[in-house]
């Protein structure tokens, strides 16, 4: 310990923590700064910023490192320092990340958001602990199948797609699944389950629609599959229901285009598949409209990466399902990881066609997808005023039709602007006559004012 006139943050943030005397919420944030990227906790400041000191006795620094100490598990033992600001004694706490998390107090657990402690959720406890022992539930042993339950054909049949990616393998199928450790000590893990399961099961369900409207469903199915049959299932289903032309060329053989380009929602539903977390009891679930495609699937993106994160390419991938997302790079379907986001939106940069919206949403991700039609929307009403509208704003009004109720942070985390750029832009459409506002700013919805005659979104 010693005193210093060292400078205390201003405010509190992801890092810092305010408290004006020490008590159980103190070891709360250490905890939380624990299984974060770690952080100070300043003992006698309130949380406007302002010192207030505190008393001190003989004991008092050695009794708080105690308390940390038995009421931390895994125990955590912080930095103490002594700060005098004017003439005041403070009191800051440190600690630092914490290799294998996470950290918990009296049992329970919590993580650093913002300037503000969380607690977890029991999927989210796994998460953290597997992610810090670069581990993932998918390498762990499945409790309710055996080998008897997979189908050593399709393990055959995915050796033999191996085998023309330039792979030597001479194993057979058992030996197989022993040396990529998808069996041990003749269990199955639960990535072998999903990769081979011989008969369909909930665990896996994909709902599949083909709608008219949000309402009305044309053609509906559903696979129940192993994960790898599943890929071809979903292909075959949205071809089904999109629409292909064909381009006379004059040639031998003419040009097939399809509504959407193939390459970005074979990407999209192989990133669906592999990346789905698997415990949640919710069902991977892809809608079909006129104009556009929503893929939906359990399980959010990791709390280390944001979408626009993902729209930037500043991110490193860390795959849900370690062994199934190596299995399938093996196969050839995932060339690189983390590389598949930036291959959809040049696909679709390429077609000419808007970019896709990727939004957090419930206890999963979403994809959208628009094809042409979409993309006229904002041709239609820029020309109204004989304006083109610039590619931000022909986004937000995309975004805004598929969700009425979106709010300007999640514009801005899905578009991948500022949201003083997003207000901006709408300011702009609201001057065009092409964008209002119903209803209060915290309640209310956008609605999209078109050419002739107006039609409100619902």
């Amino acid at each position: 310990m010693s005193l210093s006139d060292n400078i205390i943050p201003a405010v509190e943030s992801e890092q810092v923590e305010f408290k004006t005397s020490f008590n159980d919420e103190v070891i709360v944030s250490l905890v939380a700064f624990s299984n974060a990227k770690g952080g100070v906790v300043y003992v006698g400041v309130q949380d406007s910023g302002e010192v207030k000191g505190v008393q001190l006795g003989k004991e008092t620094i050695q009794g708080w490192v105690n308390e940390v100490k038995n009421k931390t598990a895994p125990v955590i033992i912080p930095d103490l320092e002594t700060i005098t600001v004017d003439n005041k004694l403070i009191v800051s706490l440190s600690v630092n990340e914490y290799p294998v998390k996470p950290v918990s107090t009296k049992g329970r657990y919590y993580k650093r958001v913002g300037n503000s402690n969380h607690l977890l959720t029991v999927s989210e406890v796994v998460d953290m602990h597997l992610q810090s022992i670069n581990s993932s539930w998918d390498a762990y042993p499945d409790p309710l199948h055996s080998i008897d339950d997979i189908s050593l054909e399709k393990v055959q049949a995915a050796i033999e797609v191996m085998k023309q990616n330039g792979l030597s393998i001479t194993e057979n199928p058992l030996s197989f699944l022993q040396k990529y450790y998808l069996v041990r000590d003749d269990k199955l893990i639960n990535a072998a389950y999903l990769l081979f399961k011989k008969a369909d099961s909930a665990t896996t369900t994909i709902e599949l629609g083909r709608f008219q409207n949000e309402i009305t469903i044309k053609d509906t199915s559903r696979s129940k599959s192993d994960v790898i049959t599943q890929i071809e299932q979903v292909l075959e289903f949205v071809r089904k229901h999109i629409n292909k032309e064909v381009i006379i060329t004059g040639d031998a053989q003419n040009i097939q285009k399809w509504q959407y380009p193939m390459e970005a929602i074979r990407e999209i539903v192989i990133n669906m598949i592999v990346h789905r977390d698997y415990r949640s009891s919710s069902d991977s679930i892809v809608k079909i409209f006129d104009d556009k495609i929503e893929f939906y699937n359990p399980g959010r993106l990791p709390d280390n990466i944001a979408v626009e994160d993902l729209l930037s390419n500043t991110y490193r991938s860390t795959p849900r399902n370690k062994i199934i997302a190596d299995f399938c790079k093996d196969l050839g379907l995932i060339e690189k990881y983390g590389s598949g986001i930036q291959r959809v939106l040049t696909y679709f940069k390429e077609a000419l066609l808007p970019p896709p919206i990727f939004q957090n949403i419930s206890d999963g991700f979403m994809v959208t997808i628009f094809s042409g039609t979409t993309a006229k929307l904002g041709d239609k009403l820029g020309d109204k005023l004989g304006d083109k509208l610039g590619d931000s704003q022909k986004r937000i009004l995309e975004s805004i039709k598929n969700d009425p109720f979106i709010s300007l942070s999640q514009l801005s985390k899905m578009i991948g602007i500022s949201q003083t750029a997003i207000e901006n832009n709408i300011s702009k459409l609201k001057e065009m006559g092409i964008l209002k506002r119903i209803g209060s700013a915290k309640g209310g919805r956008w609605e999209i004012i078109e050419a002739s005659p107006p039609t409100p979104l619902p």
